[in-house]
C-alpha cells in the first residue's frame, strides 16, 4: 500500500511544482522581481538557469562548509555601490532579496564542550564568508553583541536571541539554540545599517581576548544612530503625510502574515518529524525481519512434515532487511532536508517578523510617549517655578529659571526629532520586511522539491524491492503466488 501511495503522490507533487511556477507573484512598485523557478520537464527544480533565486543562494546560507581562517588583511567588503542610498528620497530602499542574501553567509557550529570550574559551557565557531574569518564565541558574547546593537540602533529591527541555557539542557536544546544563533547572526549580517557597523565587524573577525569589552568600548566611543545620521534632524521632511495610517496598516498586515507563517512552520515541523519517525519504523521493521530470518530455533520434523519451506522463507526474510534499511535511510534524509530547507527558512522569516513586531512595540510604548510625558512634566514644573522666581525678584533666580527652561525645551525638541527619526527608520524597516516577502516562494519551492525528490527516491527503492519478494514464494512444494499490483488489472475490492 505504501508503495502504491508513492506512485500516486509523485505526479501530484510534480503538478504542484508546476502550479507554483505559474502562480509566482506579479511585480509591484517597490518589490523586486522574483526570478522564475527553474522547473524541469520531469517536475524537478533544476540547479541551473536562475536557481540562485530559489535554492542555491539561500541553501548555501545553511549548508556552506567550514571556511578557513585567513589573515586580517584578507577581509572583503561588499561592493560600495550597493551601500549607497538611492537617488532622490533617502527614505526609499533599493535593495533586493538577492542582494541582501549575498552580503554575507555566516556559519555557527558547535565546538566540543569544555569543562569549567563548576559547569560545562558551550562554545561556537562563527565563520563569516564576507570577512573570510573564523572566531570562537560563547553565548554570553552573543548577549553583549545583542545589547550593543540595541544601544546603537534602538530604532531598527534587532532580532531576539534564543533563551539562555537552563539546568539540565540536553543536546536537542543545544542544537536548537545553535540554529537560532545562526539565524540571528545571518539576519544581522545582512541588515543594511548593521552590516556596515564596526560592532558587527568586531564580532565576526576579532580573534583577540575579551571580545565583550572590545564590543563595549567600540559602542561607547560614539552615540546611537540618531546622533551619527546626517539626516536625523530632517527625518520629518521625508515622511509621508499619512505615515501613522501607513504604519497601522503595515503593522496589521505583518501581524497577519506572522500568524499564518507560525502555523505553517508548526505543520512543516510535523511533516519533517513524521518523515523521521517513518525512518525509525522502517528500520525497526527491517531489523525484525532480519531477526526472524536469523532465528536458529530447531523445528520438529512432525511440524514441518519434512518440508524446507520455513528455511527458504527465513533466508529470504533476512535478505529483505537490507532494502528496509535503505528505505529508512531515504526517509531520514527527506526529514533532515525538510528541517534544513523548509523549517529553518520558515524560522528565519518568523524571526524577522518577530523583530519587526518588537520594534513596533518599542516605538509605541517607549519612544512615542516620551515627548508627551516630557511636555506634561514641563508644563507642571514651569508655572510654579516662574511664580517663585517672580516673588523672589532675584536676578540669579530668574537666570537659573531661564536656563532650566531652555534646557527643558531643547530636550523636548530633541525628543520630538527622535520620534520623527524613529518613524523614519520604522518606515525603512517596513520596506525591508517586504523585501524579504519573496522568501515565501523560496520556501514553497524547497518544500515541493523535497517532497518530489523524497517520493521519487522512496518509490525507486520500493520498486527495486518488489521483485525480491518472489523469493518468498519460490520454496519447494509452494503453491503460493505473489500478490498482483493494481496496475495488473485486479480490482482493489
Amino acid at each position: 500500500m505504501f508503495h502504491t501511495g508513492l506512485i500516486h503522490w509523485l505526479p501530484l507533487w510534480c503538478h504542484l511544482g508546476r502550479a507554483l511556477e505559474a502562480a509566482r507573484p506579479v511585480t509591484s512598485p517597490g518589490i523586486p522581481t522574483l526570478v522564475s523557478l527553474p522547473w524541469g520537464s520531469d517536475g524537478f527544480i533544476r540547479h541551473a538557469h536562475g536557481i540562485d533565486s530559489v535554492a542555491v543562494q539561500f541553501t548555501d546560507a545553511f549548508l556552506q562548509p567550514d571556511l578557513p581562517t585567513p589573515q586580517v588583511s584578507e577581509r572583503r567588503d561588499p561592493d560600495p555601490s550597493r551601500m549607497q542610498m538611492p537617488q532622490g528620497n533617502p527614505l526609499l530602499l533599493s535593495h533586493t532579496l538577492q542582494e541582501l542574501l549575498a552580503r554575507d553567509t555566516v556559519q555557527v557550529e558547535l565546538i566540543p564542550e569544555k569543562k569549567g570550574l563548576f559547569l560545562k559551557h558551550v562554545e561556537y565557531e562563527v565563520s563569516s564568508q564576507r570577512f573570510q574569518s573564523s572566531v570562537y564565541r560563547r553565548y554570553n558574547d552573543f548577549v553583549v553583541f545583542h545589547e550593543m546593537l540595541l544601544q546603537k540602533f534602538p530604532y531598527r529591527m534587532v532580532p531576539a536571541l534564543p533563551p539562555k541555557r537552563m539546568l539540565g539542557a540536553d543536546r536537542e536544546f543545544i542544537e536548537a539554540r545553535r540554529r537560532a544563533l545562526k539565524r540571528f547572526i545571518n539576519l544581522v549580517a545582512r541588515h543594511p545599517p548593521f552590516s556596515e557597523d564596526v560592532v558587527l565587524k568586531l564580532f565576526l573577525s576579532f580573534s583577540g581576548p575579551d571580545v565583550q569589552n572590545k564590543l563595549k568600548e567600540s559602542a561607547q566611543l560614539v552615540g546611537d544612530e540618531f546622533v551619527n545620521c546626517k539626516l536625523a534632524t530632517r527625518a520629518k521632511d521625508f515622511l509621508p503625510a499619512d505615515i501613522q495610517t501607513q504604519f497601522a496598516i503595515s503593522r496589521e498586515l505583518i501581524r497577519n502574515i506572522y500568524n499564518s507563517f507560525y502555523k505553517l512552520r508548526d505543520r512543516a515541523e510535523r511533516i519533517a518529524s513524521r518523515a523521521i519517525d517513518n525512518a525509525a519504523d522502517l528500520l525497526i521493521f527491517g531489523k525484525e525481519l532480519s531477526a526472524l530470518g536469523s532465528d536458529t530455533t530447531p523445528l520438529p520434523s512432525w511440524a514441518t512434515l519434512n518440508s524446507s519451506t520455513w528455511g527458504f522463507l527465513k533466508q529470504a526474510l533476512k535478505g529483505l532487511s537490507v532494502e528496509f534499511a535503505l528505505l529508512a535511510d531515504k526517509a531520514a534524509q527527506q526529514g533532515k532536508q525538510e528541517e534544513n530547507d523548509v523549517v529553518e527558512k520558515l524560522n528565519l522569516f518568523l524571526d524577522l517578523l518577530q523583530s519587526y513586531k518588537d520594534l513596533c512595540a518599542r516605538h509605541e510604548k517607549g519612544l512615542l510617549h516620551k515627548p508627551q510625558r516630557a511636555l506634561h512634566t514641563y508644563s507642571l514644573m514651569k508655572r510654579p517655578a516662574m511664580s517663585a522666581a517672580v516673588q523672589s525678584r532675584e536676578p540669579e533666580s530668574v537666570e537659573q529659571l531661564e536656563s532650566r527652561i531652555m534646557e527643558q525645551e531643547n530636550a523636548i525638541q530633541t525628543m520630538e526629532l527622535r520620534n520623527y527619526f524613529s518613524l523614519y527608520c520604522l518606515h525603512q524597516e517596513t520596506q525591508l520586511v517586504h523585501v524579504y516577502l519573496p522568501l515565501t516562494s523560496h520556501i514553497l519551492g524547497a518544500f515541493v522539491n523535497s517532497q518530489i525528490q523524497g517520493h521519487k527516491e522512496m518509490s525507486k527503492v520500493w520498486n527495486d524491492l518488489k521483485p525480491k519478494l518472489s523469493c518468498l514464494f519460490a520454496g519447494p512444494n509452494s503453491t503460493l503466488t505473489p500478490p498482483r499490483s493494481p496496475q495488473d488489472g485486479v480490482s482493489p475490492h
